[in-house]
């Protein structure tokens, strides 16, 4: 398995320097990660560092809690496609969720989706699971699954929990077949790591790339 393809390389911590996206940058080329998954501010940066290498550039949108407006999330949408960002993980408006209003949930994220996409950007929606109790749960897989989206997200990494292994499943179950799962937060070695693709994740999102990479390495080393 190539266990690097799965992994977008991550630094979303509010004080990340420049210095840091440099380090991270030149990581995920070293181990070919899938993407670099960084805050807006840094999109330009990491663009023309990985310029020429098959590392994409992920950014976040209305990230941590996803109560901004619709417009203001398709505004940051395409100011970080503008600057280089190929792939979009936009956080779910929980606050609409909550209240019952499914269908401003379903616009919000189908607009950026529409945005993305007519760009040549893909869309991963964060649900913040560790918030949701199971029939919201599966009622966002829905939701997402009618946008047109990408993938279903489980974390920020910014809230009360990250990925479970149940969680991956019941996203894996109930999310359309042509969604994919991206599980994240608290994924920190390769056991969690291969036990969320075992669950069903098409990508991890961890700040623990180099970890993983590294203790699968040593372990084939020993093989």
């Amino acid at each position: 398995m190539d266990l690097a393809s799965y992994i977008d390389h991550t630094l979303l911590k509010p004080d990340s320097t420049a210095q840091q996206i440099d380090v991270l940058c030149a990581e995920a080329r070293q181990y070919q990660f899938a993407s670099v998954c960084i805050l807006p501010w840094h999109v330009a940066r990491a663009t023309a560092i990985l310029a020429g290498s098959d590392v994409l550039i992920c950014t976040v949108i209305g990230f941590p809690l996803g109560a901004t407006t619709t417009q203001a999330k398709i505004s940051e949408t395409l100011d970080a496609i503008s600057r280089g960002a190929s792939e979009i993980d936009m956080v779910a408006s929980l606050t609409a969720l909550k209240s019952g209003m499914h269908g401003d949930v379903l616009e919000d994220i189908r607009a950026v989706t529409v945005a993305a996409h007519d760009h040549g950007a893909i869309v991963k929606v964060i649900i913040e699971t560790c918030l949701l109790n199971d029939a919201e749960k599966k009622q966002m897989c829905a939701i997402v699954t009618q946008a047109g989206s990408d993938f279903i997200k489980t974390s920020t990494g910014f809230s009360t929990g990250g990925a479970t292994i149940e969680d991956v499943r019941l996203l894996r179950e109930h999310v359309g077949a042509k969604v994919f799962v991206k599980a994240s937060g608290g994924i920190r070695d390769r056991v969690s790591a291969l036990a969320m693709i075992e669950a069903g994740a098409a990508r991890l999102g961890t700040s623990s790339g180099v970890v993983i990479l590294g203790s699968h390495e040593r372990n084939n080393e020993i093989e």
